[in-house]
């Protein structure tokens, strides 16, 4: 076997060990369906504490929540009410989005309130020091009383007010611009005659794990923060070991950040954050309650002294909703979507979306296709453009890989006359080779690079598929109307011609009858290996017939944007290689390869059946 055939040979095995690894280590996720939790109809988030000595308080097991008045949420993106009660964000459903891909299904719920399954809710309020107790400031069980009588919408913020009758007026004021973005501006008056000391508090709270939690290793689920530069993300399993801390009654971890950060919850694709002010000092928390079984991420803030007859205001805000890249984006950089005078810009927020380990391939590949989709219109077709900028960018490499190969190709009579004189002296042979690539300036194991340049690049554009949200539900053209999805077509029902359903996804019966995408994907990768004969081996020979089949049933289940661009690479690689063997003089016989592939079957086969033939009759039958 040529050298040629051994380094395309262990390319291709490095590259299907790899592939392998990853399928077994890292399988696609599954919904997880878990028994519904016993929901409590109390309250039960804690009361962050201000001072060493201020005690944690809770709502008691047995409290019951009033009914009480709610103000709508109704902007272009955004729908659901605020509760008087504690004045909460707990009930937000995203109007862009729906569950699946039936524009009829329900729109995505993201915040719901207590007493509901899974209860998640933002909450926000005081915290007292000095003289003040927790019944002077408002808190998760405070009444509130809306100022006015409008709905919450863009540039039609809402007002609520809290009297504690000792002197102390508390309001609130939420707005929200048109995408995900609430600010909460918190106003204490003091018309006591003495100051009066405390600090404003945020709370996400969540009620038990998240009923759709995918528990993917590649995916992050669970608390997402920044302090100061450095990115925190906290799975809920991890939370739930956090340590014992006794300030807070509860497991928990705080963070003390001088100048900037956030922090929340992030699902795959949507997310809660508390996004304090920046440029000043906050404590940020990730805490959990095993007896009441929440999860709650919080931001502190400084202590606020109020003197008599004065008043202050702390603003800080909220992100809920979709992580769109472009929205997160221009959080980050300019504060807000628009151009808005006084907007702070909140650093480090595009890491809210979880590039995983290789981000810096995750987010310039994204960037780049986010925009040849805005400027195609078609996510499926921009997937084919970025496969073309890839190969333009890698083609310098390849390019001398390729020649190198056809180099090798050159070199095969020389090589075999080596072998001749070699004889069964190995050290002569591998000494005569080396001298001979160094002479014709031919790099053997060139080869290899083409394919092994692929591997970052197949596992960065997977992550991309897999966790933006641009790629959910977006389709190409016919049946595929989600490249995040497997392609829903199937050989069981004749690619749907058949009057009876494909088989369920994620099923047995789903990984063995594969669709059209899957069947392009193994015809792509067989007609790139016709470019060369077989490897006379006869084990080598049978790996490579089988690897573009074993790899069409592998990578049949993952999303069908990463199988089109796999096609689509295989396609160009494919082309580029037979330009560069033709340029330098070699003209690979693809059709004679094929056809000398089906004559070694016939020939194994006919073989076979004459060895059969030629054998005694009673050999040829078998005694039951």
């Amino acid at each position: 076997m040529d050298d040629q055939n051994k380094n395309l040979i262990l390319a291709t095995g490095l590259s299907f060990l790899v592939i392998m690894v990853w399928f077994f280590l890292f399988p696609p996720p599954e919904a997880v369906t878990q028994d519904e939790p016993t929901v409590a109809t109390q309250e039960t988030a804690l009361a962050p504490s201000a001072t060493p000595d201020a005690p944690m308080t809770a709502v008691p097991p047995d409290a019951e929540l009033p009914e009480t008045r709610r103000v709508a949420i109704d902007t272009p993106r955004l729908q659901g009410s605020i509760s008087m009660l504690g004045g909460r964000l707990d009930d937000l459903s995203l109007k862009s989005y729906h569950e699946t891909l039936d524009p009829g299904s329900q729109i995505v719920r993201l915040l719901s309130p207590v007493g509901e399954p899974n209860a998640y809710y933002a909450l926000y309020g005081w915290t007292p020091a000095g003289a003040l107790d927790y019944e002077d400031v408002p808190g998760a069980n405070t009444t509130w009383t809306q100022v006015g009588g409008s709905t919450l919408g863009v540039d039609q913020p809402v007002t609520l007010e809290w009297d504690n009758g000792q002197g102390l007026v508390f309001t609130r004021t939420i707005s929200v611009d048109d995408h995900y973005m609430f600010t909460i501006s918190q106003t204490v008056e003091n018309r006591t005659g003495e100051a009066v000391r405390l600090a404003p508090y945020g709370i996400v709270a969540r009620h038990g794990k998240p009923l759709n939690l995918q528990n993917f290793f590649v995916l992050h689920e669970g608390a997402v923060g920044r302090a100061d530069g450095k990115l925190t993300e906290t799975k809920y399993d991890d939370i739930a070991e956090l340590p014992q801390v006794a300030r807070e009654g509860a497991l928990a971890e705080v963070v003390e950040a001088q100048q900037d950060g956030w922090i929340g919850f992030t699902d795959k694709y949507w997310m809660t954050t508390l996004i304090p002010q920046q440029g000043q000092p906050f404590s940020s928390v990730t805490k959990y309650v095993p007896g009441a079984d929440i999860y709650q991420a919080e931001t502190r803030e400084q202590l606020v002294t109020v003197a008599p007859g004065g008043t202050a205001e702390v603003s800080s805000r909220l992100f809920a909703g979709a992580k769109e890249w472009e929205a997160i984006r221009a959080y980050q950089n300019e504060g807000a979507i628009e151009p808005t005078e006084g907007a702070e810009p909140i650093p480090g927020f595009i890491d809210s979306i979880d590039w995983g380990w290789f981000f810096f391939l995750t987010k310039p590949i994204f960037a780049v296709l986010h925009w040849l989709n805005q400027m195609i219109g078609n996510m499926g077709l921009a997937i084919i453009a970025l496969t073309f900028l890839l190969k333009a960018l890698v083609l310098p490499l390849a390019y001398k890989s390729y020649v190198s190969m056809a180099r090798m190709k050159e070199l095969q009579p020389e090589l075999e006359a080596l072998r001749e004189r070699a004889g069964e002296d190995k050290m002569l042979m591998q000494r005569e080779m080396m001298r001979l690539y160094k002479e014709k300036q031919v790099n053997p194991a060139a080869g290899c690079l083409p394919i092994l340049i692929q591997i970052p690049i197949f596992f960065s554009l997977y992550k991309v598929i897999f966790v933006t949200i641009e790629l959910r539900h977006a389709p190409f053209f016919g049946w595929l109307k989600d490249l995040s999805a497997p392609d829903p077509s199937s050989i069981f029902n004749f690619f749907g011609l058949a009057p009876w359903a494909a088989p369920a996804p994620g099923s047995t019966m789903a990984l063995i009858f594969i669709g059209i995408l899957p069947i392009l994907l193994g015809i792509s990768m067989w007609l790139q290996q016709k470019l060369n004969p077989a490897p006379t081996d006869k084990a080598q020979a049978m790996i490579f017939a089988w690897m573009p089949w074993v790899f069409m049933f592998m990578l049949g289940h993952f999303a069908s944007g990463l199988v089109l661009y796999w096609i689509v690479n295989n396609v160009i690689t494919f082309s580029q290689q037979y330009v560069i063997m033709r340029s330098h003089g070699h003209h690979p016989d693809l059709f004679g390869n094929i056809k000398a592939g089906f004559s070694r079957k016939s020939a194994a086969q006919g073989a076979g059946k004459a060895a059969n033939d030629s054998r005694p009759p009673a050999a040829k039958k078998r005694k039951p």
